[in-house]
């Protein structure tokens, strides 16, 4: 209580600070305290950025309505358009893990990157960076609270919070600091080994009558790569446990999971479920990070308003993940929807000429050297899945929503 007093008592010097006309320039290394001395690996604050071009929203975000993007969810999305399609596997961006329009710096990896690995050195190089911002979050806040005087380059670092999010972000912002990981390279290859299987899979969610931008999810997912594993256990371009596999595809081995063609029908009977019984896009997508029942306590206590969900739900495993996920999914579809743009010297000709054939479908594992009277093992498994889950005639979610 006393905290949120004195940093009301400071709004007024902040919002002042913030509207200058002029930032004040970073002190020169002679004339910079020893508390702020520069390292080889330590960076001032970032400069106050230039108003961004408007950004044209691509015609998928707005197919009748059926993915909203709240304008509050801008920030998100922007961020995750940026690791999915600007920062490189050898930039790590230092930010801040709730308002992500918060950089506090981009750090350059040493020699050698790997994707998915870090040297020592590398790993040495982001603690330092984590733990230099949250000392200075830490100073500068305190001196907030203590009103006390800040030099130029703590005001500088005041302004930039304040313009971007508001003074109130001080408080606890060393708490939130966090980093980030370029995923430009993972995401590039994802578009490529995406063109085998995107008709097929747009497919599948078409039998279902959901929204073929679902089959977009292994980009968030697993970068489409059959053999991802996660640390919970969850495996294949899908990312199916095996207690979710033995619900919604009928099977929970790892066979089964490592399935493109299985795990699609399985996650397209997730979401079908998933969209049922919350009601919303938004709310179905974030379940398939968070659990159905998971968002089904978090409808229960906000509603459908899947903003005030992000910002003020309180879960043990609501986590940075979880209350990303639909942003991610949103920067996904916009990136794929104009891999030109982003990716332009991409060239997916060869790619698309390796597609999986939709009519390929009902034989994706047939030997093709033997004649066979019998259904195959992928068959059998979704017939006996699709007597569990039969497909319904409906109306698609988007057309519903009309």
């Amino acid at each position: 209580m006393l905290l949120g007093l004195r940093f009301a008592a400071m709004l007024p010097f902040l919002l002042v600070t913030a509207c200058a006309s002029a930032p004040p320039e970073l002190p020169n290394q002679a004339q910079r305290p020893p508390s702020l001395s520069i390292s080889r690996d330590t960076a001032p604050p970032p400069a106050v950025p230039k108003p961004a071009l408007s950004y044209k929203r691509p015609k998928l975000a707005l197919i009748a309505g059926v993915f909203p993007k709240p304008p509050e969810l801008e920030p998100q999305v922007a961020f995750w358009r940026k690791v999915y399609a600007k920062w490189s596997q050898a930039q790590v961006v230092i930010h801040d893990n709730r308002y992500l329009n918060l950089i506090y710096q981009v750090v350059r990896l040493p020699e050698p990157v790997e994707d998915g690995y870090y040297t020592p050195e590398q790993k040495a190089l982001i603690d330092r960076r984590l733990e230099y911002w949250q000392e200075r979050l830490r100073a500068l806040e305190t001196k907030l609270t203590q009103q006390m005087a800040l030099d130029p380059w703590e005001e500088k670092l005041a302004r930039y919070i304040a313009q971007r999010v508001g003074p109130e972000a001080v408080a606890g912002a060393a708490e939130r600091v966090r980093s980030q990981r370029g995923l430009r390279e993972r995401f590039r290859r994802g578009l490529e080994i995406s063109q085998r299987y995107e008709q097929l899979f747009r497919g599948i969610f078409r039998q279902y009558g959901l929204p073929e931008e679902l089959a977009y999810l292994p980009h968030i997912e697993s970068s489409f790569q059959l053999n991802a594993r996660s640390h919970a256990g969850a495996v294949g371009m899908w990312q199916f446990t095996p207690a979710a596999a033995r619900t919604f595809i009928g099977d929970d081995s790892v066979e089964a999971r490592l399935n493109p063609v299985l795990s699609a029908h399985g996650a397209a009977r997730y979401l079908s479920s998933a969209y049922e019984r919350l009601g919303s896009w938004p709310l179905a997508i974030t379940a398939y990070n968070h659990g159905i029942g998971g968002m089904k306590r978090a409808k229960e206590q906000h509603g459908h308003d899947f903003v005030k969900i992000v910002r003020e739900y309180d879960h043990p495993l609501f986590g940075f993940a979880s209350r990303n996920y639909y942003a991610e999914f949103l920067a996904a579809c916009e990136v794929v929807g104009q891999a030109e743009r982003f990716f332009p010297d991409l060239d997916l000709r060869f790619a698309k000429a390796q597609a999986v054939p939709a009519v390929q479908l009902a034989s994706f594992d047939r030997p093709k050297a033997k004649a066979r009277t019998q259904p195959t093992r992928l068959e059998s498994k979704l017939a006996k899945a699709a007597k569990r889950f039969p497909v319904k005639t409906r109306r698609s979610p988007r057309q519903s929503r009309n």
